[in-house]
Order: C-alpha cells, then structure tokens, then sequence
C-alpha cells in the first residue's frame, strides 16, 4: 500500500485509473490529507458497488483487479478511510462490521432480520444528529444511530402466516453474512 497512482495514470498491470469516481474521490483523499493509491480507489470502488460491505466483500471484489492485495492491507485502507472520514462503519448487531461511502449526512438504517439486507434510511426529524435523547450525560451528541429491524418485502412475503402471538416478543438475529441492500 506504499505506492501512489495518481487517478488518470496507468497502474502496476496497464490499466488506466480514469472518470470522474476516480478523480472525485482523489480530490476528497487529498483534501483530508491522505495519499492517493490503487488499494484505497480499489476499495472505495467496491463500496460504491457494494454499500454496507464487511471487509471480506471488499477484499474479494478488490481482487479482481488486484490480486496480491492481502487482508491485512484491506483492513489498513478501510482504517486510515474511516478515520479520514471518507467511509463510516456500520457496528450492527450479530455482524462483523460493514463499510460505506455516504457519509455527508446523519441517516439510519434498515435490517431484515431474516435475511440481514440493509437498505438506508434518511434522517427521521430535524437536524442531526436526528434524535434529541432526554438526558446526555454531558456529553455533546454527534451522530444518533438507528437500526430499524424488520423483514423486507421478499422475506415477508415468503413467510407463512403467523399465529396470534403469546404477548411475548421474539427478536430473530440477523444472518452473519447479510444480503447487500
């Protein structure tokens, strides 16, 4: 992860790092103080093409164009990103940690309980961080986190009807490698 590839210029196996993703996110890379390599476009392209991905979906998509990247070097990108606020982690409950690139606003998410697809949610009211708790505890609240838990349509739809309920609630825990919304 030491070499530099400026986008618009070939990489290690000829291939041109060109278009306007590449570029944007080179600009976004340098003004929060980072460098510009192949391994950090690589893997901000497979968030784009895979929101909310664990670190396992983007390695395997970032090998297909660079094959000898190890997973240690993943989890170093997606650190130094995260830190430099070009990516937020998602800490869901029963999943390994998840990746995405929309990180300008404050917005929530959506899980399938059944089959673990995440989908975003925007802001529910007012400014973020959204959700105004009743006592802070003096601390100055940045981002409000929701998790909406649900079935999606698909799951809804395929489950048989359900008998009336004992008054007792039943949480299902989401699949440890969810479906990407």
């Amino acid at each position: 992860m030491t070499q530099s590839t400026p986008a618009g210029t070939p990489d290690q196996e000829g291939r041109a790092l060109t278009g306007a993703a590449p570029l944007a996110w080179a600009a976004r890379m340098r003004s929060a103080g980072l460098r510009v390599t192949k391994q950090r476009l690589a893997v901000l392209d497979a968030l784009q093409e895979y929101p909310h991905a664990t670190a396992d979906t983007v390695l395997e998509h970032v090998r297909q164009s660079l094959p000898g990247i190890t997973v240690q070097s993943i989890y170093t990108v997606l650190h130094s990103l995260t830190g430099a606020g070009l990516l937020r982690q998602l800490d869901l409950a029963n999943s390994p940690a998840r990746y995405e690139t929309r990180v300008a606003d404050n917005h929530h998410h959506a899980v399938c309980t059944k089959c673990g697809r995440i989908e975003d949610v925007a802001c529910a009211v007012g400014h973020a961080p959204c959700l105004h708790p009743s006592e802070t505890h003096g601390m100055t609240i940045l981002i409000a986190d929701v998790v909406y838990q649900g079935l999606c349509a698909d799951c809804a739809s395929a489950q048989p009807a359900q008998p009336a309920s004992s008054g007792t609630l039943e949480v299902p825990t989401m699949p440890r490698e969810a479906r990407q919304g």
